[in-house]
């Protein structure tokens, strides 16, 4: 690993989210130093999503819900792959679970982890677990839908394979992380199909 020098970092927002600023200097590719520069950290925690596939329906389950940072540039409700924040503590398949109980109300039959990146590495140091997970009939718990002690309103929307395709194709779903799982999930469906 390369030397990194953090001269100083501060809190300059403490709030649901965090923003801290730091004074860094690191090595370069010809291993020299570079001088300090200024560099900020929005440290928002790290999340998981998933891919959730009802094997009975052979149905994708997306949920739709607003999203205010996307308002201005549009379209402010968002179609995506269930997602949440980890909680303190907890491990990235415990809290896929809880997710998927809360948000589309089903307990998981089984978990397979997709991959695990940073959301958007520039300036914030999210960490994203993504996962693919399969229901059916008798792991339904719930109506699903959110917590309303957090002002959740979300929409369940089964989609086919084919319908999630055309969704991505033509930018109906435009969020990173839903891309990544769809796309996987496609793929493998493909790489299946072929191997029959």
């Amino acid at each position: 690993m390369r030397k990194v020098d953090v001269q100083s970092r501060r809190r300059l927002l403490d709030d649901f989210f965090k923003v801290d600023e730091a004074e860094v200097s690191f090595e370069r590719f010809d291993g020299s130093m570079t001088p300090a520069v200024r560099r900020l950290v929005f440290e928002r925690g790290d999340s998981v999503a998933a891919v959730v596939f009802d094997r009975d329906a052979q149905r994708l389950l997306l949920t739709e819900q607003f999203r205010f940072p996307t308002l201005e540039k549009g379209p402010g409700w968002l179609i995506e792959i269930i997602a949440g924040m980890i909680e303190r503590g907890e491990q990235p398949e415990d809290s896929i679970r809880r997710e998927i109980e809360e948000e589309l109300g089903y307990r998981a039959d089984c978990i397979e982890h997709v991959a695990t990146f940073y959301v958007s590495p520039g300036g914030s140091s999210e960490r994203i677990w993504v996962y693919y997970a399969e229901v059916g009939k008798t792991s339904r718990v719930s109506a699903g839908g959110g917590l309303p002690g957090e002002h959740e309103d979300i929409r369940i929307l089964p989609m086919s394979p084919e319908e999630a395709r055309a969704a991505l194709r033509d930018g109906t779903i435009a969020d990173a992380k839903s891309i990544v799982g769809l796309q996987w999930f496609l793929t493998r469906s493909a790489s299946q199909t072929d191997g029959r």
